[in-house]
């Protein structure tokens, strides 16, 4: 696919509503910045290809090609993209406890990889109040206090472009599928760097069915609750249809019809509800809350995943036949969405 530069990704990304603020195109160079959720050009840049284009989800991408690059193996269509097996996980009894969503996996696996060095660093999203906000961290301890899901998009990748300068060459990274995708395309090389090393040891993606914005969601959550006093935000699988805040008096419960008017239509256009191109692939499991649905994609990724289970950090179980029957048809139905829609 062509590559094009700062411009044409100005015009034809973030002024077409179409940018989903993963941070791809940010800490590459001063041009771009996000606030809130909101990525903007701030300066013109005459460059005819930039990476900021070449790492962008939201720009025309040649699936195909990338499945091949990162997976070594066409795409068979499957709803779930290439996979080489599906387990049900917990943190394991090694792990430290957390403020976990589920099962505590996503944590379990980056701590573990950061103690063992497979990982040098970590790129994570924190939270301040209830913006989501990149984080690059180095030690164990430092995962858990980033566990836990946001819900609305952040720069995330941001950071490994700040772990790359700063010289780490093992990051791992978790992320949404748009962020995953975005770290995918870094993977490929697509500028064509002679020198070029891939600086991923290991990516996690989450599942996702969409993110919220945040310039909406902020005054959305201040009137049901303040910042300070939340501690997770949880929403259930189908049938619950509802949005579960977690605060220090208690728990509220939203309907997700009011939720769902603070996605942006970006999010309509994106197939990819399991993080097809990552490592590892990590979402809630229906009907048992203290476990995660696991998805291993790559060698390294069962790799990781033997080990942690080996040393205590994780535990597997196998995959009900009926929730997997269940993913399968909400991933099919992503696809279809996405195909259908009229942006």
């Amino acid at each position: 696919m062509k590559i094009f530069g700062s411009k044409e990704l100005t015009q034809n990304v973030i002024e077409k509503d179409l940018c989903i603020g993963c941070g791809a195109c940010m800490d590459l160079c001063p041009y771009f910045a996000s606030h809130k959720g909101k990525i903007a050009n701030l300066f013109a840049c005459s460059l005819e290809q930039g990476r900021c284009y070449a790492f962008c989800p939201k720009v025309a991408t040649d699936l195909e090609d990338l499945s091949l690059k990162i997976h070594g193996t066409s795409s068979d269509g499957h709803p779930l993209g290439h996979f080489r097996s599906i387990k049900i996980s917990k943190a394991g009894p090694a792990a430290n406890s957390g403020n976990f969503q589920c099962g505590g996996t996503v944590s379990a696996l980056m701590a573990f990889g950061l103690k063992k060095g497979t990982l040098d660093a970590a790129v994570l999203t924190d939270r301040e109040g209830v913006l989501p906000v990149p984080k690059l961290v180095t030690h164990p301890d430092e995962v858990y206090g980033c566990s836990g899901s946001k819900y609305t998009s952040a720069p995330t990748v941001s950071a490994v472009n700040r772990g790359i300068k700063q010289g780490y060459k093992k990051i791992g990274m978790v992320g949404t599928p748009c962020q995953v995708l975005a770290s995918a395309k870094m993977r490929s090389n697509p500028m064509n760097d002679g020198a070029f090393a891939d600086p991923f040891a290991l990516v996690i993606g989450l599942f996702c069915t969409w993110a919220l914005d945040f310039r909406k969601f902020e005054p959305f959550i201040s009137e049901i609750a303040a910042a300070e006093d939340i501690i997770k935000i949880d929403i259930p699988p189908p049938p619950a249809e509802i949005m579960e805040i977690h605060t220090r008096h208690g728990k509220i419960e939203i309907p997700l019809e009011k939720v769902r008017q603070l996605v942006p239509e970006t999010c309509g256009i994106c197939p990819d509800m399991t993080s097809e191109f990552a490592d590892i692939s990590v979402g809630v499991l229906e009907g048992r809350p203290e476990y995660n649905t696991l998805i291993i994609r790559s060698q390294r990724g069962e790799e990781m995943v033997h080990e942690a289970v080996k040393e205590g950090f994780l535990v597997l179980e196998a995959m009900p036949e009926e929730s997997l029957d269940h993913l399968i048809l909400a991933a099919g139905n992503k696809k279809k969405r996405a195909v259908n829609s009229e942006r």
